[in-house]
């Protein structure tokens, strides 16, 4: 029993699948910035998006 919770464990600790979604969103987030960099009208929507997301990340972490 409890070796196969260890295993079960080590399976966890050792899969790397969800790693490429997480990487996949940081490269379309550092694009975003980017374009947004470069263009005024995207600049306003990126910004507005970021900041929603900021505000419910703060407010879901509230008690």
């Amino acid at each position: 029993m409890i070796a196969t919770i260890k295993q079960c464990l080590l399976n966890l600790y050792l899969d790397e699948e969800g790693a490429s979604g997480i990487e996949y969103a940081l490269i379309a987030a550092m694009v975003a910035v980017v374009i947004a960099g470069f263009s005024g009208g995207v600049r306003t929507a990126v910004t507005t998006i970021f900041t929603n997301i900021s505000t419910a990340l703060t407010t879901a972490a509230t008690p």
